[in-house]
């Protein structure tokens, strides 16, 4: 198999998704590089500074105290820096372990002759790399503990070999050669350990708080898209609301005047030659239902424009008087009102009596178009105190071919398909008022809305 197909196998059989396994295998490069390019300065100043010093021995302003290249003691130093730069691969799996051990290693070797002295400082190099990936990848809390135990072993190892290396157990200056090996030691943790680490948790923190910010910016970002989101909703609602609302009013408008029209026609077209004074009145009929369908045609699409208001007149329960002196041409229509103690509909709210007042409209247009030559009865009973009771009824039609009311409207009449009866349940349960429609024993049709009043408003 390929080296390309195994890599593909492998990553089809790991369970996790493909992108995280990709981020795993540059996660493990980039381990990999920093422990190699770790390695490769502290080898490379291993083999230099000799080179440097040989050429020009005043680079420290004194003469370098190291090992020959390729003595015992320069590669057993070497290998000591080579393992402190391989436990850099394990950086990512036991961050707080990786810097414990790399401090640990040069201890074992603080014994090392004396001309290692210059060059051991070297084996603080990979303990800084392992200081700033904890401190990068865990949190304070939780590392100071191995970052302590770092610096001690630093401070040993480093304190440790100095005062060999100055023969502080050799000369009997034991205490003076413990004193300057402390301070030497105490100086490398500082440069190897306190340093780093507070560099890279300032580094952390502002890159934390600059990705608080950016989070913060795509939180806000998206909480206005979804204010935006929601606005464009309200307005479709309130678009479709005003459609229908607007349908509504079409309707009525249509099922009403227009059905009106084509009656009070057909009438006139057979009274025109036998009875020239019925018709002129029918013509008169005619043209004040036209007149009346146009002007609330212009106030419906005058709310419409922006740039002239329109003036909207409010139908009431008082105004069904008027569309039944209105309907009385086209079809037999009774009115009943049972008043109350109190004024015709006091405590009945506008929108409410726009209800009742289209209810009896679209009822009396159903009546005229389905019930031909049927006796229509509107009863307007404002006798009680919490409701006002408005019942439409009509007898069966004369013709018998004709049908009995608004419940089943004939195809291509103004209330087919239902819209009539629709119109009238939305109307009521936008004002919480009771509709109940269905046939009579007779075979005629009835029309009953039950309107709550506010008891607050009704007259004393």
């Amino acid at each position: 198999m390929a080296p390309a197909d195994a890599s593909a196998a492998r990553v089809a059989a790991d369970p996790r998704p493909a992108r995280e396994v990709d981020g795993d295998r540059r996660t493990r490069r980039t381990d990999v590089l920093v422990a190699v390019a770790t390695a490769v300065v502290s080898l490379g100043l291993l083999l230099g500074l000799p080179y440097l010093d040989a050429v020009d021995p005043d680079t420290l302003g004194r003469a370098l105290v190291a090992p020959a290249v390729g003595s015992p003691a320069w590669i057993l130093f070497a290998l000591v820096l080579l393992a402190q730069s391989a436990t850099l691969l394990a950086a990512r799996r036991v961050p707080r372990t990786v810097p414990v051990v790399a401090a640990a290693l040069p201890v074992v070797v603080a014994v090392l002759p004396p001309q290692v002295l210059d060059l051991f400082g070297l084996s603080a190099l990979p303990v800084v790399v392992a200081v700033v990936l904890v401190a990068l990848r865990v949190p304070l809390v939780r590392a100071w503990p191995c970052v302590v135990l770092t610096a001690g072993l630093v401070a040993l190892g480093t304190g440790w070999h100095w005062a060999v290396a100055n023969g502080a157990f050799r000369g009997g200056q034991v205490a003076r050669g413990l004193a300057d090996g402390t301070a030497q030691g105490i100086t490398q943790a500082v440069g190897a350990v306190g340093i780093p680490l507070v560099v890279t948790l300032v580094v952390r923190s502002r890159r934390e708080v600059r990705a608080a910010r950016d989070a913060e910016l795509v939180a806000r970002t998206a909480e206005a898209s979804a204010v935006v989101r929601e606005q464009d909703a309200r307005v479709d609602a309130a678009v479709s609301r005003e459609r229908a609302a607007m349908a509504r009013e079409l309707h009525d408008i249509a099922a009403h005047h227009l059905s009106g029209i084509a009656l009070m026609s057909a009438v006139i077209d057979r009274q025109i030659d036998t009875d020239p004074v019925a018709a002129h009145e029918g013509v008169r009929q005619v043209r004040e239902q036209s007149t009346a369908v146009l002007e609330d045609l212009r106030r419906l699409v005058g709310l419409l424009r922006d740039d002239a208001p329109a003036e909207r007149a409010v139908e009431t329960v008082a105004g069904i008087v008027d569309l039944v002196e209105r309907a009385r041409y086209r079809s037999d229509v009774r009115l009943e009102v049972l008043p109350g103690e109190h004024p015709l509909a006091d405590g009945i709210g506008p929108l409410a009596q726009l209800a009742a007042y289209r209810t009896a409209q679209e009822a009396l247009a159903n009546a005229a178009l389905h019930a031909a030559g049927a006796v229509v009865t509107v009863t307007i009973d404002d006798r009680a105190a919490d409701h006002l009771e408005l019942h439409v009824e009509n007898t069966a039609p004369r013709d018998p071919s004709a049908q009995a009311g608004a419940g089943d409207p004939v195809p291509g009449s103004a209330g087919a398909g239902g819209n009539g009866l629709r119109g009238m349940r939305e109307r009521a349960e936008l004002v919480g008022a009771r509709l109940q429609t269905g046939p009579t024993a007779d075979g005629g049709w009835s029309v009953r809305l039950d309107l709550g009043r506010q008891a607050a408003e009704v007259a004393p």
